[in-house]
């Protein structure tokens, strides 16, 4: 009886038509496919260590574009809403900051800014340890 059960439904699952779900292999290929170059998959997008010293938690671009219901869209990257996907890699990680790093940051505000007019944009951490010691704060943007 329960050898009867099984082949039925393993004939079932043969006959029925296969669906891309958003997680199935297919689409992850399908996404890698529109993937800017110089981002992977497994690069990390934030990090933030739990408690001083804990468990570092990090997010990698596959779990960020998941979480966005992201697509390939005639080639390119777009979230659930269809608005195009865009990286943009932080800067303000330094041990010892340059002497203009008040203007780099300034400028990556000014960027960002742009960016989110008409785009989704993912910030990539510029530290994945997890650690606040070498990040800086950017300055308020001026409009």
């Amino acid at each position: 009886m329960a050898i009867r059960f099984l082949l039925s439904a393993v004939i079932l699952a043969a006959l029925t038509p296969l669906s891309v779900s958003p997680a199935s292999p297919a689409c992850i290929r399908n996404i890698d496919a529109c993937m800017p170059p110089g981002i992977q998959a497994t690069d990390v997008v934030s990090s933030q260590a739990v408690k001083p010293g804990g468990k570092v938690v990090t997010v990698t671009v596959s779990q960020k574009l998941k979480a966005l219901g992201a697509r390939c869209r005639k080639g390119k990257l777009v979230d659930s809403k269809g608005t195009e996907i865009r990286f943009y890699q932080l800067v303000g990680c330094w041990g010892n900051p340059p002497v203009d790093y008040e203007e780099q940051l300034e400028h990556q505000a000014k960027e960002l800014a742009k960016l989110r007019k008409q785009y989704r944009v993912i910030e990539m951490t510029c530290d994945s340890s997890g650690e606040d010691r070498f990040r800086v704060t950017p300055p308020p943007v001026s409009p």
